[in-house]
């Protein structure tokens, strides 16, 4: 998908999501998730393509000053789909092996983390399409939230999540 497609993919995912979104330079200009999303999707190519030496260097240092900027912290070597929209955004963190899929909403404050350290492979979980994921959600371990989950405010998933299912609690537990 191009580029400028791509990008007005996610600006209308914001639309589509927010009904405070107001228009469309709004969004451009004052959605610090939205941004963080771009921003990866840049630090992203840079870490799998490797244009240059040192360009993984520069794809974390550059995720890093975004996450100064937005308080999003997106390690580039996560796989995200079309369309997240990550509302509000502050004190959001995904990790490195996550896997998003599409049309994902994400809230404010949710982990998508791993269990240890020392651990090779997969180590962070895969969302699927459709997936939501309430405020302060942790989402930790190599977990799969199947398409259409919903995972409640401050749940704590550390096992599969069935698609369609909604889990809340600590431990999270379907409803």
């Amino acid at each position: 998908m191009p580029l400028l497609a791509r990008l007005r993919d996610d600006v209308a995912a914001v639309r589509r999501s927010d009904p405070a979104a107001r228009g469309t330079l709004e969004i451009v200009l004052v959605y610090s998730g939205l941004h963080a999303v771009w921003a990866y999707r840049l630090t992203s190519r840079l870490w799998r393509t490797r244009p240059f030496p040192g360009a993984r260097f520069a794809a974390r240092f550059v995720s890093q000053l975004v996450r100064w900027l937005t308080g999003v912290e997106i390690h580039p070597g996560a796989r995200i789909g079309r369309r997240l929209f990550i509302d509000h955004g502050m004190g959001v963190v995904i990790g490195e092996t996550a896997v998003i899929g599409d049309d994902v909403l994400i809230y404010h404050g949710v982990t998508l983390g791993g269990r240890g350290t020392g651990q090779a492979g997969r180590r962070h979980p895969h969302l699927g399409d459709g997936v939501l994921v309430g405020a302060g959600a942790k989402v930790l371990g190599a977990v799969t939230v199947g398409d259409g989950a919903q995972v409640g405010a401050n749940a704590v998933v550390t096992h599969d999540v069935a698609p369609g299912t909604t889990v809340v609690g600590v431990p999270a537990q379907p409803l």
